[in-house]
């Protein structure tokens, strides 16, 4: 992978992390967020609040959207479709079997699954959409 253009990919993945970060707030924070308190048991109490919480997801999420892009630009895909059927895939793959998983065996508001997974999904499409206009 040395013919990447690295500036490219490092600016691509800032912005899909600063857009995911809010799509993130969007999916995971506003929709259904009274859906998170039907169960309270479930969700972790911090003394100092949530804010190191957040801090940790939102460094993984911005991890995710740079690898996602590092592996577009490392499998030569260069075309919209090509980058989106990606995103689909490690959608389905990775983020939809972690989520369904976590629903089967957590006690959480069903509404929650559908807000997780499309969160996901619009924060690797957000990704793909990124590489396709800065990092290429």
């Amino acid at each position: 992978m040395p013919d990447l253009n690295w500036g490219h990919i490092c600016l691509a993945a800032i912005a899909a992390g600063i857009v995911g970060s809010l799509t993130d707030w969007v999916f995971f924070g506003m929709l259904f967020h009274s859906k998170y308190m039907v169960y309270p048991e479930v969700w972790r109490k911090r003394a100092g609040g949530e804010g190191a919480q957040i801090a940790i997801a939102s460094v993984a999420g911005l991890i995710a959207s740079a690898v996602f892009i590092v592996l577009c630009a490392g499998l030569n895909l260069h075309t919209y479709p090509g980058v989106m059927k990606l995103a689909v895939a490690v959608w389905l793959a990775g983020s939809m079997l972690v989520i369904i998983n976590d629903h089967a065996f957590m006690k959480l508001h069903p509404a929650l699954i559908f807000s997780h997974g499309l969160g996901y999904l619009v924060r690797l499409v957000v990704s793909a959409a990124a590489f396709m206009l800065l990092g290429r």
